[in-house]
Protein backbone atom coordinates (compact mmCIF):
# COMPACT_ATOMS: atom_id res chain seq x y z
CA UNK A 1 0.00 0.00 0.00
CA UNK A 2 1.38 3.13 -1.27
CA UNK A 3 -0.84 6.17 -0.08
CA UNK A 4 0.41 9.66 -0.44
CA UNK A 5 -0.94 13.01 -0.18
CA UNK A 6 -3.50 13.79 -3.11
CA UNK A 7 -1.57 17.43 -4.46
CA UNK A 8 -2.15 17.88 -8.06
CA UNK A 9 -4.85 16.85 -10.25
CA UNK A 10 -3.21 13.97 -11.97
CA UNK A 11 -2.86 12.41 -8.05
CA UNK A 12 -6.34 12.43 -7.61
CA UNK A 13 -7.46 11.12 -10.99
CA UNK A 14 -5.30 8.34 -10.01
CA UNK A 15 -6.68 7.92 -6.44
CA UNK A 16 -10.33 7.91 -8.60
CA UNK A 17 -8.99 5.04 -10.74
CA UNK A 18 -7.59 3.29 -7.38
CA UNK A 19 -10.64 3.25 -6.02
CA UNK A 20 -12.36 1.80 -8.82
CA UNK A 21 -9.91 -0.75 -8.94
CA UNK A 22 -10.70 -1.30 -5.09
CA UNK A 23 -14.34 -0.81 -5.23
CA UNK A 24 -16.14 -3.85 -3.36
CA UNK A 25 -12.98 -4.69 -1.07
CA UNK A 26 -14.06 -6.67 2.25
CA UNK A 27 -13.95 -4.33 5.43
CA UNK A 28 -11.17 -4.87 7.70
CA UNK A 29 -9.30 -5.98 4.86
CA UNK A 30 -5.48 -4.72 3.55
CA UNK A 31 -7.34 -3.95 0.06
CA UNK A 32 -10.71 -2.14 2.37
CA UNK A 33 -8.32 -0.24 4.63
CA UNK A 34 -6.47 1.26 1.42
CA UNK A 35 -9.69 1.88 0.03
CA UNK A 36 -11.16 3.70 3.36
CA UNK A 37 -7.70 5.38 3.22
CA UNK A 38 -8.39 7.40 -0.12
CA UNK A 39 -11.76 7.61 0.11
CA UNK A 40 -11.08 10.10 2.78
CA UNK A 41 -7.82 11.77 0.86
CA UNK A 42 -10.43 12.07 -2.41
CA UNK A 43 -12.61 13.74 0.09
CA UNK A 44 -10.59 16.51 1.45
CA UNK A 45 -8.86 17.29 -1.98
CA UNK A 46 -12.55 17.44 -3.17
CA UNK A 47 -13.78 19.63 -0.13
CA UNK A 48 -10.80 21.92 -0.72
CA UNK A 49 -10.59 21.90 -5.03
CA UNK A 50 -14.26 21.47 -5.73
CA UNK A 51 -16.45 22.92 -2.92
CA UNK A 52 -20.25 22.61 -3.42
CA UNK A 53 -21.83 26.33 -2.85
CA UNK A 54 -25.19 26.57 -1.48
CA UNK A 55 -28.27 26.71 -2.94
CA UNK A 56 -30.29 29.86 -3.93
CA UNK A 57 -33.46 29.75 -1.37
CA UNK A 58 -35.96 29.64 -3.80
CA UNK A 59 -34.62 26.78 -6.04
CA UNK A 60 -33.81 24.76 -2.76
CA UNK A 61 -37.96 25.83 -2.00
CA UNK A 62 -39.07 24.70 -5.28
CA UNK A 63 -37.14 21.89 -5.06
CA UNK A 64 -38.34 20.40 -1.92
CA UNK A 65 -42.11 20.48 -3.20
CA UNK A 66 -40.93 18.74 -6.01
CA UNK A 67 -39.51 16.21 -4.02
CA UNK A 68 -43.24 15.94 -2.05
CA UNK A 69 -45.51 16.74 -4.29
CA UNK A 70 -46.53 20.34 -3.41
CA UNK A 71 -48.00 22.71 -4.75
CA UNK A 72 -47.72 26.65 -4.78
CA UNK A 73 -50.91 26.48 -3.27
CA UNK A 74 -50.11 24.39 -0.79
CA UNK A 75 -46.93 26.72 0.12
CA UNK A 76 -49.66 29.00 1.61
CA UNK A 77 -49.64 27.27 4.85
CA UNK A 78 -45.69 27.75 5.46
CA UNK A 79 -45.39 31.00 3.88
CA UNK A 80 -48.87 33.22 4.39
CA UNK A 81 -51.25 34.23 1.84
CA UNK A 82 -51.43 32.86 -1.99
CA UNK A 83 -49.88 36.52 -2.96
CA UNK A 84 -47.33 36.39 -0.37
CA UNK A 85 -46.30 32.74 -1.80
CA UNK A 86 -46.29 34.45 -5.85
CA UNK A 87 -43.86 37.41 -4.27
CA UNK A 88 -41.75 35.10 -2.63
CA UNK A 89 -42.12 32.81 -6.43
CA UNK A 90 -41.34 35.63 -8.15
CA UNK A 91 -38.11 37.16 -5.56
CA UNK A 92 -39.97 40.15 -5.31
CA UNK A 93 -40.09 39.49 -1.76
CA UNK A 94 -37.42 37.91 0.69
CA UNK A 95 -38.31 35.02 3.10
CA UNK A 96 -39.59 36.16 6.90
CA UNK A 97 -37.95 34.63 9.64
CA UNK A 98 -41.43 33.15 10.72
CA UNK A 99 -41.64 31.84 6.85
CA UNK A 100 -37.53 30.12 7.35
CA UNK A 101 -39.07 28.76 11.03
CA UNK A 102 -41.47 27.20 9.32
CA UNK A 103 -39.71 25.66 6.05
CA UNK A 104 -36.97 24.41 8.55
CA UNK A 105 -39.57 22.72 10.85
CA UNK A 106 -41.86 21.43 8.33
CA UNK A 107 -40.66 20.65 5.25
CA UNK A 108 -36.60 20.42 6.44
CA UNK A 109 -35.20 22.65 4.65
CA UNK A 110 -32.03 23.48 5.92
CA UNK A 111 -32.20 26.66 7.82
CA UNK A 112 -28.48 27.82 5.87
CA UNK A 113 -29.48 27.22 2.25
CA UNK A 114 -32.73 29.57 3.25
CA UNK A 115 -31.10 31.94 4.87
CA UNK A 116 -28.35 32.31 2.20
CA UNK A 117 -28.34 35.52 0.50
CA UNK A 118 -28.01 33.85 -2.70
CA UNK A 119 -27.36 36.91 -5.79
CA UNK A 120 -30.12 35.49 -7.93
CA UNK A 121 -32.97 34.97 -5.03
CA UNK A 122 -34.04 38.47 -5.38
CA UNK A 123 -34.40 41.49 -7.56
CA UNK A 124 -34.95 40.12 -10.62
Amino acid sequence: MDIRPIKTENDYNNSIKRIEELWGAKIDSPEGDELDLICTLVESYEMHHCPISIPDPIDAIQFRMEQMGITKSDMAKYLGAQSRVSEIFSRKRQLTLKMVKSLYNDLKIPADVLLNDHPSSYGK
